[in-house]
């Protein structure tokens, strides 16, 4: 918006780089250009505003398909004034010269002007197409349908507007038409996802399958090498007791074999020495032999006081002192 400064009987104008300001005076354009800045009266000064810079419009629309099928088109259109004062003769871009301010509305007008007609262009293609069709060829072909006819829109040339850019955001059906589209698409994706599952599934089992056979494999080798321990064992046992047992008949053969050496040792030690016994009972026989009956009788007395118990006190009558007196002295003469 242009700013006006006001003085007596005067007024002093000052636009911007982004607008074409336009001063007209009894029919006559005075002043024109982008960025003017000029003095003027009010009372007899017509000044026309058109902004020159990109402008973007957004336009939501509803359309109809070829199957009765309404869908809503999302879309932003990017225009430019190319010639303003081709604009400001068919659109009023007049302004207030007290206040710069438009006197009517005149972006309106203009968005009315681009939603139309791009309205038209889009509603034609769309009315041609099924709504599978609209929704699998996307915004492509309505963006390029739109970008098209709004550039070479006779009524937009001669207003001097030029369409600089279409943007197509989306094209949506009626959200119950658009969940039962998605329906299938829905649908072959869980399928897809419940198939990866299963293989997944089925991967797992298989390797949980050959994880078990692997640890089957593996009990049966370590039991078959216990076996084998066990044998080994059992080898090494009757081994060590078939030794044990060597051993022990070496040891009771040698304990035999000593056993009999000591009693051919003692038989014979017995022998020898009942050899020397018999020898020294006869030598002492014969020495008793020639002896007479009193020595015989005092070694036998004596022999057997050796070999009494112990005799505190000894009694002897009268009649075995005479007789032994008598027979010591019949001994003696």
């Amino acid at each position: 918006m242009a700013h006006i400064a006001r003085y007596p009987f005067v007024r002093h104008l000052r636009g911007s780089g982004t607008t074409h300001v336009e001063q007209i005076r009894n029919g006559k354009t005075i002043r024109s250009g982008a960025g003017a800045s000029f003095w003027f009266r009010p009372l007899s000064a017509v000044l026309n505003e058109v902004p020159v810079d990109d402008r973007e419009l957004p336009l939501l629309f509803h359309a109809r398909t070829r199957d009765f099928q309404d869908v809503t088109v999302q879309a932003t259109v990017t225009y430019r004034v190319t010639d303003p004062s081709t604009a400001a003769g068919h659109i009023d871009f007049s302004i207030d010269p007290e206040s710069g301010v438009w006197r009517s509305t005149p972006l309106d007008q203009v968005a009315g002007l681009l939603t139309e007609s791009a309205q038209q262009y889009a509603i034609d293609l769309l009315a041609t197409a099924d709504l599978t069709a609209v929704m699998t060829g996307g915004v492509g072909p309505v963006r390029t349908v739109i970008a098209d006819g709004l550039r070479g829109d006779e009524r937009l040339v001669e207003t001097g507007i030029a369409v600089v850019g279409v943007r197509v955001v989306a094209i949506r059906p009626e959200p119950e038409v658009e969940k039962a589209l998605r329906t299938p698409t829905r649908e072959q994706v869980q399928q897809d996802a419940d198939k990866a599952t299963f293989e997944r599934r089925a991967v797992a089992v298989e390797r949980e399958r050959a994880i078990g056979e692997n640890e089957l494999q593996t009990k049966i080798e370590l039991a078959r090498r216990e076996e084998e321990l066990v044998g080994q064992r059992g080898a090494n046992a009757r081994r060590e007791a078939q030794e044990a047992a060597a051993a022990g008949d070496i040891a009771a053969e040698a304990e035999a074999s000593r056993t009999v050496k000591l009693a051919e040792a003692r038989a014979e030690d017995a022998r020898l020495t009942g050899a020397a016994a018999g020898e020294a009972e006869a030598a002492r026989v014969a020495a008793y032999r020639d002896a007479p009956e009193a020595v015989l009788l005092a070694m036998s007395v004596k022999e057997l006081a050796a070999n009494l118990p112990q005799i505190d006190t000894l009694v002897l009558s009268p009649d075995l002192l005479t007789k032994a007196l008598a027979q010591l002295g019949g001994g003696a003469k």
